[in-house]
């Protein structure tokens, strides 16, 4: 019998990108999964080597309609008008602020939009970050106080965001608000652990200093903390001291 031919080769799958769920625009995107960071927070809890250093790959940006989100696949009902509103256009030109600020800006802009007030004042203190790493003090220092502006017109305030609002206030050179601010939580009988760092920020306040300072200058070693696309995996309601605890191996 003849030799049978052989089966026409089938053309590859069409590639299957991601669309943007505010745009429906398909673009390659890289999914981020950090490991653990290996060294301290700061006192703001940007997290420790390597992760610090992985910044341009927390959030995923739309190349058509710029919509950012640590997933574009996924968006808030409103997010679509509030990319489309002029003053998330406006922000997207805005030439004078670093292109990885901007992306970040462009997910607070979102969060603020929906309600998502803490939410929006932790991607614009992440976009501080950035302008610490840039060397520019003057964009670090306004958005620091607009991440404090969110902070404080979202819900009440637990003691991680106090203490985060008093070390964004003291890295702005905000003197008498972060002095206050720190007295206060001092003054409402804190845990442990929370009173160690906001006396350490008390003192630092006190001598002018708003220099980088790690977790680690108030609490001893090991001081590591997950990256923020880690809390999915936290406890709902743990409070501060249970996840300094956690943190630092006390648990």
């Amino acid at each position: 019998m003849p030799a049978s031919s052989p089966a026409p080769s089938r053309p590859p799958a069409a590639e299957t990108l991601p669309r943007c769920a505010v745009c429906g625009t398909g673009s390659r995107q890289q999914p981020f999964r950090p490991n653990p960071p290996e060294q301290a927070p700061d006192l703001d809890l940007r997290p420790g080597e390597p992760v610090r250093s992985t910044m341009a790959r927390w959030l995923q940006q739309c190349p058509s309609c710029g919509y950012a989100a640590p997933n574009i696949t996924k968006a808030h009902p409103a997010a679509a008008q509030a990319v489309a509103a002029a003053p998330f256009r406006a922000l997207l030109a805005e030439a004078g602020h670093p292109p990885l600020a901007r992306r970040f800006l462009a997910w607070a802009h979102v969060l603020e939009e929906t309600g998502a007030l803490h939410a929006a004042a932790e991607a614009t203190l992440q976009a501080a970050w950035v302008a610490d790493d840039l060397g520019r003090d003057d964009l670090a220092r306004m958005w620091r106080l607009e991440a404090v502006a969110l902070w404080r017109g979202g819900p009440p305030l637990d003691a991680e965001q106090t203490v985060r609002v008093i070390d964004a206030l003291r890295r702005a050179e905000a003197w008498p608000d972060a002095a206050a601010t720190a007295e206060a939580l001092g003054l409402s009988d804190p845990p442990e652990a929370v009173a160690q760092v906001v006396g350490l920020e008390s003192r630092l306040i006190a001598a002018r200093d708003a220099g980088r300072h790690t977790v680690a200058s108030a609490l001893p070693p090991p001081s590591r903390r997950p990256h923020v696309s880690h809390q999915k995996v936290v406890p709902r309601g743990e409070g501060l001291v249970a996840k300094l605890r956690r943190w630092f191996g006390r648990g």
